[in-house]
C-alpha cells in the first residue's frame, strides 16, 4: 500500500466520526424543541396547577423545599405560594399554542397574498408592496403593543397583535418565489393549455414554496413566542387569570435579590426555546437552500 492510500484510508474514518458528531449536535435542538411542545402539550394533563390559587405559609420557598401539603417545589414557589413548576409547565402550552396560531395565521395571510402579487404582477404587486413597506416602515412590537393596549386582553387579540406584521415575512418569500417559479416551463405550459391562475399556483408553485416556507415558520414561531412573552411582561398580552412565562417573569422582577428563582427559571426556559427553535430553522433553511 503506498503512502498515499494510507493517508487517505486514515482520513476516511476521521471525516465521517466528525459527520456523525455534527449530525448528532445538530439534532439536539430539534430534541428540545420536541420536548417543549410534548411538555406544553401533554403536561398539563398530568401536573394540576391553577394559577389564582396559593398557599401563603409557601410562599417565596427555594427550588427542591417541600410544601404544607409534603409534596416538593421542584422550581420553587412565587409570592403568592404557586408552584413554579407549574406555572413553566402551563407555560409552555400557552407560548406553543400562541406561537403556533401566529404562524399557521401569518402563513396563511402571507403565502396567498404574496403568491397573488408574485403571479399575477401588474397592480396586485404594486399595491401589495406598497401596504408592505408601510407595514414595515413600524416597529412589529410597537404595532403589537399598541393593539394589544386598545382592546381587552386575550388570546384572539394577543395573535391578531402578533399577526399584524408577521405575515410580512411569509408574503416577501412566496412572492420572490412566486416570480421565479412562474418563468419555469411547466407552469408556462400549463398556462398555455389553459389550466386556470388558481389551479396553476396551488397545483405548479405552491408545492415549490412549501420547504423554504417551513424554515421561515420555525423562525417566526420563536419570534413570536417572545413577543408574546413580552407583551405579557408589560401587561398587555394574556389576561391574569391565563399562565404565561412573560407574567411570571415580571412577578419575580422585585424579587429578584431574594427569590432569583421566579424570573429566572421561566427566563431560562424561554430563552432555550427560542434559541433551540432558531437552530432547527436556520438548519432547515440550509437544508432546503441547498435544494435549490
Amino acid at each position: 500500500m503506498t503512502a498515499m492510500g494510507l493517508v487517505h484510508d486514515t482520513a476516511l474514518p476521521v471525516r465521517t466520526g466528525r459527520g456523525t458528531l455534527r449530525r448528532v449536535l445538530g439534532a439536539i435542538p430539534i430534541v428540545v424543541f420536541g420536548l417543549y411542545v410534548v411538555a406544553g402539550l401533554f403536561g398539563p394533563l398530568v401536573v394540576d396547577y391553577t394559577p389564582v390559587e396559593g398557599d401563603l405559609d409557601d410562599r417565596l420557598l427555594s427550588p427542591g423545599s417541600v410544601l404544607t401539603d409534603g409534596s416538593t417545589a421542584l422550581f420553587g414557589t412565587d409570592a403568592l405560594g404557586r408552584d413554579l413548576f407549574g406555572q413553566v409547565l402551563y407555560g409552555a402550552r400557552t407560548s406553543v399554542i400562541i406561537g403556533a396560531l401566529v404562524v399557521l395565521f401569518s402563513g396563511l395571510v402571507g403565502i396567498a397574498v404574496g403568491s397573488a402579487a408574485g403571479y399575477l404582477r401588474g397592480t396586485t404587486d404594486v399595491v401589495v408592496s406598497r401596504v408592505i413597506d408601510v407595514l414595515l416602515a413600524f416597529p412589529g412590537i410597537l404595532l403589537a403593543i399598541v393593539i394589544a393596549g386598545v382592546f381587552d386582553r386575550s388570546l384572539a387579540i394577543v395573535v391578531i397583535a402578533l399577526s399584524v406584521t408577521n405575515w410580512i415575512g411569509f408574503a416577501r418569500l412566496s412572492r420572490s418565489m412566486t416570480m421565479s417559479l412562474r418563468e419555469r416551463e411547466w407552469v408556462k405550459s400549463a398556462t398555455v393549455m389553459g389550466i386556470r391562475r388558481r389551479r396553476v399556483v396551488t397545483r405548479h408553485i405552491l408545492p415549490f414554496i412549501a420547504g423554504p416556507t417551513l424554515a421561515l415558520a420555525t423562525i417566526e414561531f420563536a419570534g413570536a413566542i417572545l413577543a408574546e412573552a413580552a407583551l405579557s411582561f408589560l401587561g398587555l398580552g394574556l389576561p391574569a387569570a391565563s399562565v404565561s412565562w412573560g407574567q411570571t417573569i415580571a412577578s419575580g422582577k422585585e424579587y429578584l435579590a431574594s427569590a432569583w428563582w421566579i424570573s429566572a427559571i421561566p427566563g431560562i426556559a424561554l430563552a432555550v426555546l427560542v434559541i433551540c427553535v432558531g437552530f432547527t430553522g436556520d438548519r432547515l433553511t440550509r437544508h432546503f437552500g441547498r435544494r435549490q
